[in-house]
């Protein structure tokens, strides 16, 4: 594997990016990819050279104006100092672990995603499917990753358990210690592109590096006995070069995933469901008991899996409950306590009037 420092091009420089900058004046300023994050600083590479610069950057406001792994930006040539973020082609972001109401950016500039899973006791349809969704919402192409499968007694099954979770939907089925194995993954790791691995922790993400980096500079953990689950080993998000010239971002096992601003992903991933919906009698169907529904029909006569709408559920309520504002949920949470209050005090009124 080449060590020399990239160009742009090998970086992932594209069209898209090199349009932003037909007003500046690059005599001055330089386009340079964030390759990793720490605090207060971001390690850059630009055409040839690495260095280490500020996070912080002029105008900066919300989550989404600081700068990620992945991102790109113009530094000064001298100064190194950041001048500006350009725009990015994709975005992987969640609802930040913890009761906060801030958001979390994962990776920018992502061409394909491996959601790695493995054909064990970790294998969840659940955790999929979220992932999927927050693929879809980025507009980044999902591969299904699944490891281990030397050591299932029959990994084709788990395939085609996650074959089903959408039409043409790609699943691969691995060995994480075999390069050949992995030679079905070379279509998405050749130069200038950029591939980032999700998945929680102990389903062989690190191994998968190790082995498509040709180095075992990434610790990989056992994992226990009884239940499958690893040990988490992966710290920090940061960029790994493959041997075929692309850029690999591992990113820490995601156990509190949570789902915020993904309406796209999720009508795009339970897309049969929505379908469905809209051919109900009532445009504000509940799919419970209603009259006319067709969701219920499906169910009924064997074309929808009941989890699965559990599944759409469960999703679609924590979005909408992570997309919502503070002030939006203040608001609903003073017209929920009006309307307790209001009940409450009729109840006690008419106490008051029985005999």
């Amino acid at each position: 594997m080449t060590t020399s420092k990239p160009g742009l091009a090998e970086l992932g420089w594209t069209p898209f990016f090199n349009s932003q900058t037909f007003d500046d004046d690059l005599s001055r300023l330089l386009p340079v990819r964030v390759m990793a994050v720490q605090r207060g600083q971001l390690s850059v590479a630009g055409d040839g050279f690495e260095t280490s610069i500020p996070s912080h950057l002029p105008g900066a406001v919300s989550e989404d104006d600081y700068p990620t792994v992945g991102d790109w930006l113009l530094i000064d040539r001298e100064t190194h100092r950041p001048h500006r973020l350009l725009n990015r082609s994709s975005l992987f972001k969640r609802r930040a672990p913890g009761s906060g109401r801030g958001v979390q950016l994962i990776a920018a500039n992502v061409d394909t995603v491996f959601i790695v899973s493995s054909c064990n006791q970790d294998f969840s349809i659940a955790r999929l499917e979220r992932y999927l969704v927050l693929a879809r919402e980025a507009g980044v192409t999902p591969v299904i990753v699944l490891t281990k499968a030397d050591l299932a007694d029959d990994p084709g099954d788990y395939a085609r358990q996650a074959l089903r979770l959408q039409p043409g939907l790609l699943v691969e089925t691995v060995n994480a210690h075999d390069p050949q194995s992995l030679a079905c993954l070379s279509a998405w790791c050749g130069k200038g592109q950029t591939v980032a691995f999700m998945g929680s922790s102990g389903v062989g993400k690190s191994t998968l590096i190790n082995t498509l980096t040709g180095t075992g500079n990434i610790a990989t953990g056992a994992i226990r006995e009884d239940d499958a689950k690893g040990r988490h080993t992966t710290s920090a998000r940061s960029f790994h070069r493959l041997e075929q010239g692309g850029w690999l971002l591992d990113t820490p096992g995601m156990r509190e995933l949570q789902l915020t601003d993904a309406a796209a992903g999720l009508e795009e991933v339970f897309d049969d469901i929505v379908e469905l919906a809209h051919a109900c009698r009532f445009s504000d169907c509940g799919h419970d008991s209603e009259p006319g529904c067709a969701v219920q029909a499906a169910i009924a006569d064997g074309r929808l899996d009941p989890a699965r709408l559990d599944r759409w559920r469960k999703l679609t309520a924590e979005d909408r409950y992570n997309t919502e504002t503070l002030a939006e949920r203040r608001a609903r949470d003073r017209a929920f306590g009006k309307m307790v209050r209001s009940v409450s005090k009729e109840k006690l009124g008419k106490r008051g009037m029985e005999p």
